[in-house]
């Protein structure tokens, strides 16, 4: 399987992230009462909006440039955090961003070069496996606040959103949530919480165009969608 590349997300920031789920409908055309009733026929995909990404130092701008030419294009694919800060599970929540803290081995060690472990405030599990095409998830609490119910996460850059509460046994919430799920979520698995990611495509061929100003810097918006086209092959068996 390729390696998919990441957004630096301590680098190239957004002012603004907008993820929005497109639902997929359908409609007969307008009755003879003028209604006009829609189907909706799955749960849709992402459509993800970055406004005000500043580029500015060197390192932004050759990092701009070099994602654009792994990119080349909307047939290239990325994995890009979605900032949900506001809304994210967080015990004690102030609804500022909290970069998550550094800790060492479970033996106080730490890796080769003296850096610690990245470790997410927020903890939260699969209670049992997810199959492809679910729309219902048990999410068991291990260390987040004791309301699940509207946040965003994900698994392997499948970003979830969770929904209707349907069942609240101890740790354990019952949960809607959308889009279908994409790919196996297994018994135990960690989701995230703390900054989710979703696996995109551009959503145009230039939406990564940018210039220069008289300032030296510039702020740009660029717009992804769901690389809805990995999931569908992975899930028949395929390489993508």
């Amino acid at each position: 399987m390729s390696v998919i590349p990441v957004w630096p997300h301590d680098l190239l920031i957004p002012a603004e992230v907008r993820p929005n789920l497109v639902p997929f409908t359908r409609t007969g055309g307008r009755s003879l009462g003028g209604a006009k009733p829609s189907v909706r026929t799955d749960l849709g995909y992402w459509s993800i909006d970055y406004a005000g990404v500043l580029l500015h130092s060197r390192a932004q701008l050759r990092t701009w440039e070099a994602i654009k030419d792994v990119l080349s294009g909307s047939s290239g694919r990325i994995a890009i955090p979605v900032w949900s800060h506001q809304t994210a599970p967080r015990i004690g929540a102030t609804g500022s961003y909290i970069a998550s803290p550094e800790v060492p081995h479970d033996d106080d060690t730490e890796f080769s070069d003296e850096t610690e472990y990245e470790q997410g405030e927020i903890s939260v599990v699969a209670h049992e496996a997810v199959a492809i095409g679910a729309t219902t998830i048990m999410l068991r609490i291990i260390n987040a606040e004791d309301d699940l119910a509207g946040v965003l996460f994900s698994y392997n850059h499948a970003l979830y959103r969770t929904g209707q509460v349907l069942d609240v046994d101890g740790d354990v919430w019952t949960m809607r949530v959308s889009p279908s799920v994409v790919a196996t979520i297994p018994a135990g698995a960690s989701l995230e919480f703390d900054l989710p990611t979703c696996l995109c495509n551009l959503a145009d061929d230039r939406g990564m165009d940018n210039g220069a100003n008289i300032n030296g810097n510039e702020r740009v918006n660029v717009s992804f969608v769901q690389d809805m086209q990995y999931w569908n092959i992975l899930a028949v068996g395929g390489e993508p």
